[in-house]
């Protein structure tokens, strides 16, 4: 029967491209662990921090800011461009 699959076709075609298994179901995060993720990540980044960032935290809207100094040590300073000579 010209057209059919027999099994070794597809023994052969499960060796070339895979096995069509489901894709592994990805865990939704719940809102608790995404924030308590999120907090251990900035409190690990915080830490390594020198100077130390100011923290301000506003209950009333729930948010907070992270006041980074000026020049952080790990960023390089820029020289000023040199004087235009006239030649």
């Amino acid at each position: 029967m010209r057209g059919a699959v027999n099994q070794e076709d597809r023994v052969m075609f499960k060796f070339l491209f895979g096995a069509k298994d489901k894709a592994p179901a990805v865990k939704q995060e719940t809102q608790r662990e995404t924030v308590e993720r999120a907090q251990r990540e900035l409190n690990e980044i915080l830490a390594t921090l020198s100077p130390k960032a100011r923290i301000t935290i506003y209950p009333e809207e729930g948010t907070l800011i992270v006041e980074l100094p000026e020049q952080m040590p790990d960023e390089a300073k820029a020289l000023p461009a040199p004087e235009a000579t006239d030649k």
